[in-house]
């Protein structure tokens, strides 16, 4: 997330998606299933904190319980800020592996869950602590 300091204070600001980006994810999630969709999350340039567009990296492996990625694929993007995965059961709740990605690369993750809708799906910073993600 990005930080302003304001008078010696920090503010965060909130992220948000597109409309459109969180379609393209829910129902690339639904032609993936019962194998994890996985892709990176890039942000506007001009709004740092607004999710616009999917990465897809070269060499993403997909299975029933994983979606690998290659982040040494990732060419240099500042621009790329987290990564979206599916579950294909209905929970979108981070595992251990997810946890450990999260900790290693980038700011805000999202998961998918069945029935891969508007409302199953939920958004994590890099601790795996849930952040709203506002939809617009």
């Amino acid at each position: 997330m990005s930080f302003f300091k304001k008078n010696n204070t920090y503010k965060t600001k909130e992220w948000k998606i597109t409309k459109k980006c969180l379609n393209l994810i829910l129902e690339s999630s639904k032609s993936t299933y019962p194998n994890e969709f996985g892709a990176l999350l890039r942000v506007d340039t001009e709004d740092i904190e607004t999710i616009i567009e999917l990465v897809l990296l070269p060499g993403t492996i997909s299975g029933e319980t994983h979606a690998i990625f290659r982040l040494n694929m990732l060419p240099i993007d500042f621009s790329v800020v987290g990564s979206v995965h599916s579950h294909p059961s209905y929970h979108p709740i981070p595992s251990k592996p997810d946890l450990q990605l999260f900790s290693r690369f980038g700011k805000i993750h999202i998961i998918t869950a069945q029935p891969y809708n508007e409302t199953s799906w939920k958004a994590y910073d890099y601790k795996g602590k849930e952040k709203k993600l506002i939809v617009i």
